[in-house]
């Protein structure tokens, strides 16, 4: 499991992206879509369409981190639409939505409304 500090930014992308975009596409979707810039530092988040895919991007002050993850079953809780690109999560939120835990309800799903 991955630990993220307090102090951590986390932008996740409402909207879904390609998952074969790599470095330079997802940093392109931060500055372009989500209108930051990954060298302050923040960690952004990208989901697929069908949400069982996710990948991570992070600039450490000396190079970028792309990190990936598919799940072997169900789907990751997702915002959908809104008006905005992005949303603004704590470091706290993002370990319970990579742990499968559906933030609007503060619970974790149970395993049979997890999903194919």
């Amino acid at each position: 499991m991955l630990g993220f500090p307090s102090a951590l930014k986390v932008f996740l992308a409402i909207e879904p992206v390609d998952m074969r975009k790599q470095f330079n596409g997802l940093w392109s979707l931060a500055e372009g879509q989500m209108k930051e810039d990954p060298r302050q530092g923040a960690l952004f988040v990208f989901t697929n369409k069908t949400r069982d895919r996710l990948k991570m991007l992070y600039w450490d002050g000396s190079g970028v981190w792309v990190l990936a993850k598919r799940l072997e079953q169900g789907r990751f809780s997702w915002p959908l639409g809104g008006n905005g690109v992005k949303l603004s999560l704590t470091p706290e939120a993002l370990t319970m939505l990579l742990a499968g835990i559906d933030l609007k309800n503060g619970c974790k799903k149970a395993w049979y409304e997890r999903g194919p």
